[in-house]
């Protein structure tokens, strides 16, 4: 039943939070030389004009396929790296965090890059004559295995897992802090809207706490497209892109990121904490505030989906 709720949370949290993703991806990839757009509100205006709202979707089928997989690794690690470590304190928060980041990253990052692909699949083109070469996110992958193996299907392995180790470890002790600090009882009016703002913020600190790491992924796994390869590795693509664009280029897509943040972990909570409550009135979330025990535990294992 927890891992429903979380998939159900997770799933969620996607169909909140995509078109923010597409949109941070279109700008952290885009040419310095010829930008297509000027910032972020900039870029939505010109996908929806020119490719329509479903051009904010695209790549969708990825992360939701992949969702139900990812949510199963990252529950599993943390609650048993939790068990293993016995007292839950933040810094077991982060740990457990951390492994369950980690472990998930074979599915995260096959994952993504089909995500990046489709979403950078007629970039600035009108919907009517827009060509495409991917029809889904599984003929995407099928694809590049045909052309690169399993090493073209890994692309940005190391990047998604320097992002995803701290990354997990972060929100995961964020969350615990935030619950901690706020504290709330089964009967208090204001649990939801605190665990909602936990996790939205969690979510927000996870990503200020990796961001670079992830430009240089998004870069590293849009190279490529169109048949040309800008980047042979991780330092090449650090190297070129701060030459051309200096240390602001850290910041591309930083706006859409953070405005997807806090939503996409508010409905990832919202949905879990709800269905738990309908499906388990008698045992569902008892208590909010991180003491060590069985309670506190689970409710940050379901919130958390791949992407945060």
């Amino acid at each position: 039943m927890d891992f429903l709720a979380g998939c159900m949370g997770g799933a969620a949290g996607v169909l909140v939070g995509h078109p923010f993703d597409t949109v941070k991806v279109r700008l952290q990839v885009q040419s310095v030389d010829k930008p297509l757009y000027r910032g972020t509100f900039h870029c939505f205006q010109s996908i929806i004009r020119q490719e329509s709202m479903l051009g904010l979707y695209k790549g969708i089928g990825s992360p939701i396929m992949g969702l139900t997989f990812i949510n199963a690794i990252v529950f599993g690690v943390q609650g048993n790296t939790m068990r293993m470590l016995s007292e839950d304190t933040p810094m077991n928060q982060f740990l457990a965090g951390a492994a369950a980041g980690a472990i998930q990253c074979v599915i995260c990052c096959p994952m993504e890059l089909a995500k990046t692909r489709m979403q950078m699949q007629g970039t600035g083109e009108k919907k009517s004559s827009s060509r495409k070469v991917y029809k889904n996110s599984l003929d995407c992958l099928a694809r590049i295995y045909q052309r690169e193996g399993l090493r073209g299907v890994n692309r940005g392995m190391v990047t998604t897992l320097i992002r995803e180790t701290p990354g997990f470890g972060v929100y995961f002790l964020a969350y615990d802090l935030l619950t901690r600090s706020l504290g709330c009882e089964p009967e208090d009016p204001y649990m939801i809207p605190k665990l909602l703002f936990a996790g939205g913020m969690s979510g927000i600190a996870s990503w200020l706490s990796t961001y670079p790491v992830d430009v240089i992924k998004s870069r590293l796994q849009a190279d490529g497209v169109g048949g040309k390869y800008q980047y042979s590795s991780i330092m090449d693509c650090t190297r070129k892109s701060i030459q051309r664009e200096g240390w602001r280029v850290f910041t591309r897509g930083l706006t859409s990121t953070l405005l997807r943040a806090f939503p996409v972990n508010a409905a990832t909570f919202a949905t879990v904490t709800l269905f738990l409550l309908y499906v388990r009135p008698d045992d569902g979330p008892k208590d909010c505030e991180a003491a060590p025990g069985p309670h506190h535990a689970p409710l940050q294992q379901q919130a958390q989906p791949s992407s945060l």
